[in-house]
């Protein structure tokens, strides 16, 4: 069975081609494209483009070009269906199970949607056209809206138009409409009622553009009544899982970096009118990983911009606490806090976009400092109180899933807690502290590298990357194929690494069964440590060194291979070694 269409570009919308491929290929942004060393093949100069715009990588070097689908099969070896698997997971949608349940599934997504584009485009004709949504266009007016935001976001009205409502119910079932949330049972009436009548509506669309919900405002204020309301959650709609305007703002990831968090669909509409596009909004709930994940596959920053009173702080506090959870190394998530009684909608709109931004480059804050902040306010001078502090920093610091954030998170939050109390710095410095190595092992470690053959020291260095950064070998593993080493000890490890990994198909190779002083042999005489530890992230310059040390370690064996046949010749003159010996020559002028 095929899969379904939609099921497909969906993972396609949620994942940009550079997000896959930079799981393999070690990217760097040109203009619109990115580029990189190709993955089918070794070579020093990148050839490999990748354009998230238009969904497709290309590697000019061997002509591959496709979709995230064509990269996942060629790179991982796997048949479609498993590429699709894996690709959904990624993007952290359920899996496709062809049974009957999920026919039924597409069926009613298919008659859901239906329902809600005709209910969509219906009320936005009435708020344009019919006389009745007169108050609504003036309260949108009084708000700042045009004709343009109105149209872009396809505001509506619900004029509870009975007409249209028998439509809908001649030509959908019960359970289907009911299932939309639009419409409810009111049991006194004893038939069904629209749950947005008289409130300015607000389409919710998914990922790809479709209509899932709606937010209703309410025109007049009433004690009995909310001014907001979403719909409720449905079987294609779940709060914590969407958010307003990612289907617009998902498209600017390719431009912008960063993509603005408020809280309110006027916040969003109110920088869009101001030329802000990169902006989303969550639906009424706290902030959750999940929305933190989707926005992580698109931008590189996230500043989350709530209400500038006590309720917006709040909320932002608890964001923190909630996305701080899926920070990871090469993303950021700041705050930004506006004066008190503006939104940023009103904010935007008294000051201008220019000075919005300007605002926000000066004022944001990083999420740890934040935290760290917010904790540091509430503690009093007490030693309970301190203990409190630190015991509640330690436990946010925990919940990181990324273990090198984790770690710097933990170590800001004991340096800023150490600064608190001298005695506590004074041993914390210390802990941290390296003593230099005296003159004496300095000189013992000259002689002992003395011993060592030059080849030696391009092994220690070869098996060093290896140990360091298994996870860039397993993706590069055809470079370390078929290389050749010649210290017995080290032959030893290398053989044990390959087979106790399975060929770095195990990147967890921290803890390998064998003897822990070959280990700390390499650690000690590596010559390429200190570059590999200044360029740790730098994958593309790890990779050129790695292979000029295999290029090394090959061109050893053939020196060597070179000896043995010319040690021959001299003694047999055969036209056969002598050809051999020839082709070996060339080969190694080639390297």
């Amino acid at each position: 069975m095929k899969y379904p269409k939609e099921y497909l570009e969906e993972i396609k919308t949620r994942l940009k081609v550079s997000t896959v491929v930079s799981k393999t290929v070690n990217l760097k942004k040109r203009g619109k494209e990115y580029v990189g060393l190709s993955p089918f093949k070794t070579e020093k100069t990148p050839s490999f483009t990748v354009n998230d715009e238009k969904e497709f990588y290309h590697c000019f070097s061997t002509a591959e070009h496709g979709n995230i689908f064509d990269f996942v099969m060629k790179t991982q070896n796997l048949k479609f269906g498993e590429a699709v698997k894996s690709l959904a997971n990624l993007a952290g949608m359920r899996p496709y199970t062809f049974s009957k349940e999920d026919e039924i599934r597409e069926e009613k997504w298919k008659n859901y949607k239906s329902i809600f584009n005709k209910y969509v485009d219906h009320y936005h004709d009435q708020l344009l056209k019919n006389p009745i949504s007169t108050e609504a266009k003036e309260y949108l007016k009084k708000r700042g809206l045009t004709l343009e935001e109105v149209k872009k976001f396809k505001i509506g009205f619900e004029t509870n138009d009975l007409n249209f409502q028998e439509n809908i119910f001649n030509e959908f079932e019960e359970n289907q409409i009911k299932d939309t949330g639009l419409f409810y049972f009111d049991d006194n009436k004893k038939k069904y009622v629209s749950r947005f009548r008289d409130r300015v509506l607000f389409p919710i669309k998914n990922i790809s553009g479709d209509p899932i919900a709606v937010g209703g405002r309410i025109l007049k204020e009433s004690k009995y009544f909310a001014k907001y309301i979403n719909s409720p959650e449905t079987p294609f709609f779940k709060k914590g899982s969407n958010l307003f305007n990612l289907d617009f703002a998902r498209k600017l990831s390719n431009n912008l970096n960063n993509i603005f968090l408020v809280e309110g669909y006027m916040d969003v509409i109110g920088l869009n009118k101001n030329k802000i596009d990169n902006v989303v909004a969550n639906l009424g709930t706290s902030l959750t990983t999940r929305q933190i994940l989707t926005l992580n596959q698109f931008f590189h920053e996230i500043v989350i911009c709530f209400d500038g009173d006590e309720s917006g702080y709040k909320a932002a506090l608890r964001a923190a606490e909630n996305s701080i959870i899926e920070l990871k190394p090469e993303k950021k998530i700041s705050f930004l806090f506006l004066p008190d009684k503006h939104d940023p909608d009103s904010f935007v709109n008294k000051n201008g976009k220019d000075f919005f931004l300007q605002f926000t480059k000066n004022n944001s804050v990083s999420i740890h400092k934040f935290i760290f902040e917010h904790y540091f306010k509430k503690m009093d001078d007490s030693p309970s109180s301190r203990a409190v502090f630190e015991k509640r920093l330690r436990s946010i610091s925990s919940t990181i899933k990324d273990e090198f954030i984790r770690k710097y998170v933990l170590e800001y939050f004991l340096e800023k807690i150490s600064e608190l109390t001298p005695n506590i710095n004074l041993k914390y410095k210390k802990a941290f502290s390296k003593s230099p190595k005296s003159l004496k092992s300095t000189q013992n470690y000259y002689n002992e590298t003395k011993s060592f053959k030059a080849v030696d020291i391009k092994e220690f260095s070869f098996l060093y990357i290896l140990l360091k950064k298994p996870k860039l070998i397993k993706e590069n593993f055809n470079i370390i194929e078929n290389v050749k080493l010649f210290s017995n000890e080290n032959k030893l490890l290398f053989s044990e690494i390959l087979n106790q990994s399975k060929n770095f198909k195990i990147t967890d190779i921290e803890y390998i069964n064998i003897d822990h002083n070959l280990i700390e042999r390499v650690n000690k005489y590596a010559s390429i440590k200190h570059i590999i530890t200044k360029n740790f992230n730098d994958d593309e310059k790890i990779i050129e060194i790695l292979s000029e040390l295999v290029r090394d370690l090959k061109n050893y064996e053939l020196e060597i291979r070179i000896e043995e046949l010319e040690s021959r010749f001299s003694k047999d003159l055969s036209e056969v070694t002598f050809n051999e010996l020839k082709e070996l020559k060339k080969l190694q002028k080639i390297n």
